[in-house]
């Protein structure tokens, strides 16, 4: 039967698809995407203090991939609300939440293989509700600019599940193809399903990154894919929809490993631009504040870029006048900046926040 937008995708092919999925172009292409994945593995263990990329990276990506699904903050509220998300607006509210869900994912590697289990997780601390997989009809995909439904995915949980379970048996089983071609497949496979009436984008995303993880090829959650995604938005859903109509498979496997060299090759630059900053930052404070110096209070700072007298306290770096001290100290070398958030004060570090927000080039 052939495809039609506006009826229910009940014949998903199952993965892998016929034709060669190693061709030599894509060959080609993971030689370059494994390289830069090795470089950030291996550029990663350097960083002095590995939760400023745990905490951060995480963040950008929440940022990135709300808004792909048009759900607009800005990592300066992300970051600003990131401990206590009270008195923030719903879209960063919802973008934190994705944050969570990452690492909650992450976290759930360590006991567990990824699963539908986790894609109904994921998705459900996303959206902040229990959700499950799709029961009933009626869920399409539209153009944004025509309003033209687009796509229309399988109907039916069972059919739903059935899929999902020949999807987790090809990602864990097909050892054959490598593990980068097979998340390009999973992730549209995945997206092609749409086995929630929500979220299904991000969740998707998250799996992305998960699976990398779970493949050994990155350690921790700290590839900002999203970020790439959305400079090329329009190519990520035409080719999703090319594989779906004509089996375009070579150019939709080579967007995602440029996607993913991309985005290892700016970490990997970013890892060392923040190693500089650190440590320029450690020795200027060394040398004008001297009093104040610890190794512990430069590491937070970073850590928390949006840092506020309890983080101080909470950290065990000071009592709450020393830290207030501390505080005022920094931001009158320069180093931080203090804001009124409310009732209370905020210091923020704005050449972190600034190298956070270079653009992928």
């Amino acid at each position: 039967m052939p495809f039609s937008p506006e009826q229910p995708f009940n014949d998903l092919p199952p993965l892998p698809p016929a034709p060669e999925l190693e061709t030599r172009a894509v060959l080609k292409a993971l030689i370059e995407a494994r390289a830069a994945l090795a470089e950030l593995k291996a550029t990663s263990a350097l960083i002095p203090e590995p939760s400023v990329l745990i905490n951060a990276i995480p963040l950008l990506e929440a940022q990135a991939s709300s808004e792909i699904e048009n759900i607009v903050t800005t990592t300066d509220r992300l970051f600003q609300y990131a401990g206590d998300e009270s008195g923030a607006d719903s879209a960063t509210k919802e973008a934190l939440r994705y944050r969570t869900a990452l690492r909650e994912g992450f976290e759930s590697l360590a006991t567990r293989p990824l699963t539908t289990a986790t894609a109904v997780q994921v998705c459900r601390r996303i959206k902040g509700i229990a959700l499950d997989i799709r029961a009933t009809p009626g869920t399409m995909l539209l153009n944004d600019a025509t309003g033209r439904v687009v796509y229309t995915p399988p109907v039916g949980a069972d059919r739903i599940r059935d899929m999902l379970a020949l999807w987790e048996r090809y990602i864990h089983e097909a050892e054959e193809t490598d593990p980068l071609v097979r998340m390009a497949l999973m992730h549209y496979q995945f997206e092609a399903i749409h086995p929630f009436t929500d979220g299904n984008g991000r969740t998707g995303r998250i799996l992305n990154i998960l699976y990398l993880v779970e493949q050994g090829l990155i350690d921790q959650p700290i590839l900002y894919l999203s970020g790439a995604i959305i400079r090329r938005k329009a190519d990520y859903y035409r080719l999703l929809l090319a594989v779906t109509v004509d089996a375009a498979w070579e150019a939709w496997i080579l967007f995602m490993l440029s996607i993913v060299e991309e985005t290892a090759r700016w970490t990997v630059e970013r890892i060392g631009v923040i190693r500089r900053l650190i440590e320029a930052t450690a020795e200027r404070v060394r040398v004008e504040a001297p009093k104040i110096y610890s190794r512990e209070l430069i590491e937070t700072i970073f850590v928390q870029p949006y840092c506020r007298i309890e983080t101080l306290v909470a950290s065990g770096i000071a009592q709450r006048q020393s830290a207030s001290r501390y505080l005022k100290a920094l931001a009158d070398l320069g180093i931080l900046e203090e804001r009124k958030a409310g009732r209370e004060k905020i210091f923020v570090n704005p050449a972190f926040l600034r190298v956070l927000a270079a653009p992928l080039t």
